[in-house]
């Protein structure tokens, strides 16, 4: 039975279990549960802390999980990325008061403080720069330049408002741009992660996608496919009317309207989009 660990907190622990009802699997009702059996698809899932989840990967004890990449890299654990999930984006980067800092070349001798130590650490010795020290915190970054703990702070940026809030400004490159993953031990076989990596695939394809049909005339039917290419190529339908033809196709979400608005004006009719519950591509 493949072992999956899930986090049981925190910003990615339910758009991971719903990516997973999704798929097709069970899960918890109750946020109390700590394991999960799903006979059905023969995989027995852990809930535990997402800091903590790369770290049974890496040692073997679970199979799989779903981590951000931030804490996989943090983690210094013997785990590898397996599939990107497409959620929880966020950048890392380095933040201080307005106007002090402009390269992390001026990092070297500095305090930093933040919740990756690890992942700081490292980036910075790739970068040739030798801080003063890596102070950790676990959470509550933005003010350990005003309590006089750091320097400058690496923390995970997504608008900047709480920066700017705490007088602070990013600067210099990012560290790191994360999201959501999937993650496996270097030696674990594939083969056994084979159906989940093909479900999660298809539910990732599912919301990038939409399912369009349309109808437009025999003679634009060349001239509609350079506007929905598709996969492949459209499915193209005989219609009773001889002078027109019956496309579907699948085409990007975030470019449904664009689409649809090209083959009117193109001269289609009956343009219908459909949401995709499920697909294996």
């Amino acid at each position: 039975m493949l072992r999956i660990a899930v986090p049981n907190k925190g910003s990615l622990s339910e758009p991971a279990s719903q990516m997973l009802r999704e798929a097709g699997y069970r899960q918890r009702r109750d946020s109390r549960e700590l394991v999960l059996v799903d006979e059905a698809n023969d995989v027995e899932f852990f809930f535990l802390r997402p800091r903590d989840i790369a770290v049974y990967v890496g040692s073997g004890t679970v199979d799989a999980g779903f981590t951000g990449r931030d804490l996989l890299l943090d983690s210094g654990a013997k785990a590898i990325e397996h599939l990107p999930l497409g959620f929880a984006r966020s950048t890392f980067r380095f933040a201080a008061p307005v106007a002090e800092y402009q390269s992390i070349a001026q990092l070297d001798g500095k305090r930093i403080a933040t919740s990756y130590p690890l992942l700081v650490l490292n980036f910075l010795r790739d970068q040739g720069i030798t801080p003063a020290e890596v102070v950790r915190l676990d959470g509550a970054v933005e003010t350990a330049i005003r309590l006089g703990v750091a320097d400058v702070i690496a923390d995970v940026v997504e608008t900047g408002s709480t920066l700017r809030a705490a007088g602070l400004e990013v600067f210099g490159e990012p560290l790191l741009s994360s999201e959501a993953v999937l993650i496996r031990q270097p030696d674990t076989d594939q083969g056994a992660l084979a159906v989940v990596t093909r479900r999660l695939q298809g539910v990732l394809t599912a919301r990038r996608f939409v399912l369009m049909d349309y109808d437009v005339p025999s003679a634009l039917i060349d001239e509609a496919a350079k506007i929905t290419p598709g996969f492949e190529s459209p499915t193209v339908s005989d219609m009773h009317d001889s002078g027109w033809k019956a496309v579907r196709v699948m085409v990007p979400r975030d470019e449904t309207n664009v689409i649809m608005d090209r083959l009117y004006d193109l001269g289609a009719r009956a343009v219908l989009v459909t949401q995709i519950i499920a697909s294996r591509i």
